[in-house]
């Protein structure tokens, strides 16, 4: 017997505590792997950059890959925000979608915090002011939404997955700001006083830089792609139906 798909809606509630846990787990490795890179680093801020960098851009696949079938693994409000502008989300779902990422952001670094024996929170002095952070929170955040609304069309999620992560990994390094690009993320390393921090004066600009990066590339490829409108849902399709398979007999 051949295997059979079914498609069967994925309520709300299970599509937002799937983007709470993933963006738990997005912040619990970017402060985690900032803290163990920077002990094991021996001072050398290079090193513990670029393990920072590789554990995050390796997660990001991972939680897209795993969380993406269930909610479409934004993890992110900005394109949150995006594709619900776009229609791809309805505006009643908005709000249950940021609180979840922006609860399992401040979750994430409690955990991360904790596994390495620090405070839960505690206010971080990193400081990250500037125009030249800002126009690097804008380029990392409207180059993250050129690649998903550039990605969204292919069939494959693995590709969008792979090229999220690829982007990340690489905007650690060709940003200034090594690329927050998303407002729950900046919100949540505001209260680590680690590596991966950022001093809660920044955040605002961080934040404001972000959303107009992700609205800044959705115009430009609303232009460039006029059917955005109809593929947008894809950002969450594979969240609005869950496959069961029937086994073989």
């Amino acid at each position: 017997m051949t295997r059979e798909t079914h498609p069967v809606p994925t309520s709300l509630a299970r599509r937002v505590v799937s983007e709470g846990v993933g963006t738990a787990f997005l912040l619990a490795t970017v402060v985690g792997s900032g803290i163990m890179g920077e002990r094991l680093a021996g001072g050398n801020v290079a090193i513990a950059l670029l393990a920072n960098t590789l554990a995050t851009g390796a997660v990001l696949v991972a939680l897209i890959l795993a969380f993406g079938p269930i909610s479409g693994a934004q993890l992110n409000p900005a394109v949150t925000l995006a594709v619900g502008a776009e229609g791809g989300l309805p505006w009643r779902e908005v709000p249950g979608y940021l609180a979840a990422q922006a609860c399992g952001a401040f979750l994430g670094v409690a955990v991360a915090d904790l596994m390495f024996d620090l405070p839960v929170f505690s206010l971080s002095q990193h400081v990250r002011h500037g125009p030249s952070q800002l126009l690097s929170e804008f380029v990392a955040t409207f180059g993250l939404l050129a690649v998903v609304w550039g990605c969204v069309r292919l069939r494959s999620s693995a590709v969008v997955a792979f090229a999220v992560g690829a982007y990340i990994t690489a905007a650690y390094w060709f940003t200034a700001s090594t690329s927050f690009a998303n407002p729950a993320v900046t919100m949540a390393r505001a209260v680590t006083d680690t590596f991966a921090g950022i001093r809660p004066a920044d955040v605002p600009g961080f934040v404001v830089a972000q959303l107009l990066g992700a609205a800044t590339a959705t115009g430009l490829f609303r232009w460039l792609v006029p059917s955005l409108p109809a593929v947008a849902p894809k950002v969450v399709a594979r969240g609005l139906e869950r496959v069961s398979q029937q086994r073989p007999a």
